[in-house]
Parts: structure tokens; sequence; C-alpha cells
């Protein structure tokens, strides 16, 4: 058990317990040693504590500590994707967020002209989700919700009669920026990547000619970069492309001191999952979208 973290449950001599009997607490944390008798537990926070082997009624290994980055919940990751896409007007409705892109580019993004459901909206859900059909009708849009996967808002939409939309749900991942950039293959061979920078936000490309073969883009906000769109032309898969755009904004995400990095991955695309979790992402929650049942 040496090296390992443990939760180890002791008698606590000389006092008494609620029941009138005698006393336990519990301890997690490190075990540095088990030796001459004793066993010594670093906890999280504060000095190494010595356990009498005798004192200890029972203990186990537990489990590694999440990392920081899987710790942060799935309102907090999601408030993140804003960086994408600037020209998206945000209004809040309690913890949750209306979403509307006022300059969309091609067909409307679900991220980006949703609202954000995670949390609490301040009022019930079924005046809570009225304002999201006011403010999208005010907008000519239809009126869309992004949830949490299996979360108590999800069953609170569904049951208010709001039906979830059989397309477009996706995962988010995340992964540490280092570990991305240690894990990613290295090639004397590698194409030459252009790197296009506006701000926060940044666009990697390999050229033929004149039309991109590969393109990712990315966007920093803090410590956090999110990358998104990466695409590679179907004629030109399989020659390391899309790991070259994408390390190269890493690259340049690390420069602007960006620690972890996020992205969506679609549930029903298992290869662009597998081309992830083979580059250090791993999931953190999954999405999905719901629209009013009245919808055709």
């Amino acid at each position: 058990m040496v090296g390992q973290r443990v939760v180890v449950r002791r008698l606590l001599r000389g006092e008494t317990g609620p029941t009138g009997g005698p006393a336990f607490t519990d301890l997690l944390g490190t075990c540095l040693s088990w030796a001459d008798g004793a066993c010594v537990v670093q906890p999280e926070a504060g000095e190494p504590v010595r356990i009498a082997v005798a004192d200890i009624v029972s203990g186990k290994p537990v489990p590694p500590r999440p990392a920081t980055r899987l710790r942060v919940s799935a309102r907090d990751a999601e408030a993140r994707t804003g960086r994408l896409w600037p020209s998206v007007d945000r209004q809040s409705l309690g913890e949750w967020e209306l979403r509307a892109d006022r300059a969309p580019v091609g067909p409307l993004r679900k991220r980006a002209n949703s609202c954000l459901a995670m949390g609490d909206p301040g009022r019930p859900v079924a005046e809570a989700l009225a304002a999201v059909a006011a403010f999208y009708a005010a907008r000519g849009r239809d009126p869309l919700a992004q949830v949490e996967a299996d979360s108590d808002v999800e069953s609170a939409i569904a049951g208010a009669g709001w039906r979830r939309l059989e397309y477009g749900e996706s995962a988010f991942w995340l992964g540490s920026v280092a570990r991305l950039r240690r894990a990613l293959p290295s090639s004397s061979a590698a194409p030459a990547v252009e790197l296009a920078v506006d701000g926060s936000r940044a666009v990697a490309s390999v050229d033929a000619g004149c039309d991109p073969v590969a393109e990712a883009q990315a966007a920093v906000d803090g410590d956090w970069v999110g990358l998104h769109g990466v695409t590679v032309d179907p004629a030109h898969r399989r020659r390391g492309l899309a790991t070259a755009v994408v390390g190269e904004l890493l690259a340049w995400a690390a420069e602007q001191g960006a620690m972890t990095a996020w992205l969506h991955v679609e549930t029903d695309n298992p290869g662009g999952q597998a081309f992830w979790q083979a580059r250090g992402f791993a999931p953190h929650h999954t999405c999905r979208y719901y629209a009013p049942g009245t919808l055709a």
C-alpha cells in the first residue's frame, strides 16, 4: 500500500463516539510508509499523520483523485466554448445562458444558437423554457436547449414536454496541453503548417495549391484552449495532416499559457473519438439538445 492513495479508519483513544462507545475517524491520503508498527499517511492538506497499526480498524486503497480539469462541472466547462464564436449574443437566465449568433456563416451551429440549460435557471423550469422560446422567437429562430445528458435538468425539460433531438449528441473531451504535445508523433516529413492568429483565436492549415487540404481552429480562454473544425480533405487523409495542424495549434496555445485543451466529438463518430483518445483526450460529459414538442 505504500505509495498508494488510501482511506484508513482508526481508533481515537481516550475519546467517546456518539453512541457512547469508542470513537473512530477516517483519514484519506497517500500512504508514505508501513513499518515499525505504524502507518504514515500524507493527507491532501497538512502534515503527515502517524497511525499505530494497533489503532487501525480498517483500510483500503482508493483510486487516484481525478485531475483538477476533470473535476470542473459540465456547466463551467461548456461556458468555455463561447470564445470560439465572438459574434454570439449572450443573455443570462439564472445559471442558464441564452445564445444567438448575430452574424452566422452557413448553417446555424447548435452550440452557438441554443440555451445552455445547465444549472439553476432561478425560476420554475416551465417558466424558464417559456423565456427560452420567447428569446429565440424574437430573433426568428427555433428554440433549442443544450443539456447535460442524464442530468436533473434534462429530466425536467423532458417532463415539460420538450423532445430530444435524434442528432447532434456530443461528448466534451478534455486533455492536458503538455501531455497532448508530448504524445504527438514526430516526423521528419511533417507537412508545412501555416498559422493565422487573430487575438485569442488561430487557424492552422496545410495548403496544396489554392485551397487548404487540412485545417483546424482554436481559441484560448484563460489557461484553456478549445479546438474546433478539424477537417482533412478525403483525398489527403491518413497522411498525418490532422495531427500536424492540431500540433501547431497546441504549440501556439501553450505559448499563450494554455494548460487544458477541450473539444466536442459527436457520439456517433467513433473514428473521431478514437483519433482524440489516441492523442490523450478523455471524455468529461455528454450533451444533448431539446426542442419544444410542438416543432415539426
